[in-house]
């Protein structure tokens, strides 16, 4: 699926992606002024200080495959696996409720369901004091049905360079029980450096389990923090 622009004049309306490096703190022009949606654009003034923190955080429920209809997406990574113990609390598949059924697994969700990459976005629009990823990507509009989630992360990207931001670090902690994902991480890291314009040094993945404790011990959610510092970015590299 294609997203709308993050700056998006109207619901519904499609914005081509070729002018991103146009978006700045310096751009005046009317196609630039014309992308920036009410709600990424608030009344009052987003103040240059030179170094903005940002919290994500973001949980999605994890099913049999046949019913969330897509796959684990981590970190724009899909997460191959074998079939995993997963509790049935409401005995939909097993023969009593709370019993293990064997399944692969999927993630529930209106768009892939990528929790890193939600709280990423979350993370980035909070530092920048912005509504959150539920309100400028509603969960409601068929737009972001199924959507690959690195569309959102672009979105953002661009709206922290419109602002004049580069990312300082990315600290994330992914919490689940199975499958696991160290082999992944790799994957995860460089879709990260590359969505978002820094380098391996500014990007730290961890995770780990919830000790089988409560939905996620059980299999049936998985989990994501982030941690983000954003730059101000002064001088040249302000046209770069």
């Amino acid at each position: 699926a294609t997203a709308a622009s993050a700056f998006a004049p109207a619901a519904g309306t499609q914005i081509s992606r070729t002018t991103t490096t146009t978006l700045s703190s310096s751009a005046t022009d009317e196609a630039t002024e014309a992308e920036i949606s009410s709600i990424l654009r608030p009344s009052y003034t987003i103040e240059p200080i030179p170094l903005r923190i940002g919290h994500g955080f973001d949980i999605h429920k994890m099913v049999p495959f046949e019913e969330a209809g897509q796959p684990v997406v981590i970190g724009g990574v899909v997460i191959d696996h074998e079939d995993q113990k997963w509790t049935d609390k409401d005995g939909k598949y097993a023969e009593n409720p709370g019993d293990i059924y064997k399944t692969q697994l999927g993630v529930l969700a209106h768009s892939d369901g990528d929790v890193i990459y939600h709280s990423l976005v979350d993370a980035i629009f909070g530092a920048l004091t912005l509504p959150d990823i539920g309100q400028v990507f509603q969960d409601t509009d068929p737009r972001w049905k199924g959507c690959d989630s690195a569309k959102f992360m672009e979105h953002a990207y661009d709206v922290m360079k419109y602002y004049g931001y580069k990312i300082g670090n990315i600290d994330v902690t992914l919490i689940l029980e199975r499958p696991k994902v160290a082999g992944f991480k790799p994957r995860m890291k460089e879709n990260i450096v590359k969505l978002l314009h820094t380098t391996e040094g500014r990007v730290n993945i961890k995770a780990r389990t919830h000790e089988k404790v409560d939905s996620v011990g059980e299999l049936r959610s998985l989990s994501c923090h982030v941690v983000v510092t954003l730059e101000k970015v002064v001088g040249n590299e302000a046209d770069l």
